[in-house]
């Protein structure tokens, strides 16, 4: 089937996700070193915990920005797709190094508890200030990206997650300095890193979805079903099968049960675009079999 998609919107999107991409991991960095020197000097565990998320949100953010990179590299004899699927490895990638991050964090908090340090209260609080603003502010350059895109999404919820980081150790360093309770420093800590792991596990689960072929979820099968069986003069559909080929790109393959005289090229470029429009699904394979053709192996009861 014709491919008529604007490509130029695309390139238009991508590079604008470049530019997001290089501010944000250009203020994380300097926002990280800053931090990592505060949080020495402050002998407070919620900023060290802090800058070491922040560092783990570089790396992310690099990732991510490689799969971007990667996904607009061309077809080629070897990889027929491309790299698309690079952006689904990123985000697969980023939930494990936040959870890994987290766990950091949370062992570090433990053994604090056990010897709580005496942080300056008045440091923690200026600084989390600081990483609320730099974290919202990167947040809010894949906001508008994360609604339809896990990877940019794993990209946000990184960012988010600082800012919330940023918020608590705020919150505690001004408790701390109004009572003097040392082991609230790592018990915010390990609040946070709690309220980060839930948040991660939901990215987490929808990116091993996407590695393994899942239907995308904002798409349901059954309507995609429903719509093809009430297509003109189809009498069947089996071997339906919906998968991403990368975070914003979806492919489908079906075969359709119904006259050869029933299906001339409007028919097929006519099913693209109403896919594309009705339910954002971009790369189409559609064989035709007419009906009582017994050649298709696949198409016994069963077979979706």
């Amino acid at each position: 089937m014709s491919h008529d998609h604007d490509h130029s919107a695309e390139a238009g999107r991508l590079d604008s996700l470049s530019r997001a991409f290089g501010i944000g991991i250009a203020l994380n960095v300097a926002f990280a070193a800053t931090e990592a020197a505060f949080g020495v000097h402050a002998d407070s565990t919620a900023l060290l915990a802090d800058a070491a998320h922040n560092l783990s949100d570089v790396l992310g953010l690099v990732m991510a920005w490689g799969a971007s990179t990667l996904a607009r590299r061309v077809p080629s004899n070897r990889h027929t797709y491309g790299f698309r699927r690079a952006t689904v490895l990123a985000a697969l990638s980023n939930a494990v190094l936040l959870i890994a991050a987290v766990g950091a964090v949370a062992w570090e908090a433990i053994g604090r508890l056990h010897t709580p340090s005496n942080p300056q209260s008045t440091t923690m609080m200026w600084v989390a200030a600081a990483g609320v603003v730099v974290n919202a502010t990167s947040a809010l350059l894949f906001f508008r990206g994360s609604k339809t895109d896990a990877n940019v999404r794993a990209a946000f919820l990184h960012l988010a997650a600082d800012a919330a980081v940023s918020a608590g150790v705020v919150v505690a360093g001004a408790v701390l300095w109004k009572t003097g309770w040392r082991w609230l420093d790592p018990v915010t800590s390990l609040i946070v890193s709690a309220v980060i792991l839930l948040g991660t596990w939901g990215l987490l689960r929808d990116a091993v979805h996407l590695a393994l072929d899942g239907v995308p979820k904002h798409i349901e099968i059954e309507k995609v079903r429903a719509f093809l069986l009430a297509l003109p003069d189809v009498e069947a559909v089996h071997d339906l099968h919906i998968w991403a080929m990368s975070t914003t790109e979806i492919a489908l393959t079906a075969h359709l049960v119904m006259p050869w005289s029933s299906c001339p090229p409007a028919f097929l470029s006519g099913l693209e675009h109403e896919l594309a429009d009705r339910f954002g699904i971009v790369h189409v394979t559609v064989q035709i079999e007419p009906a009582g053709d017994k050649t298709c192996a696949r198409g016994e009861v069963g077979a979706l």
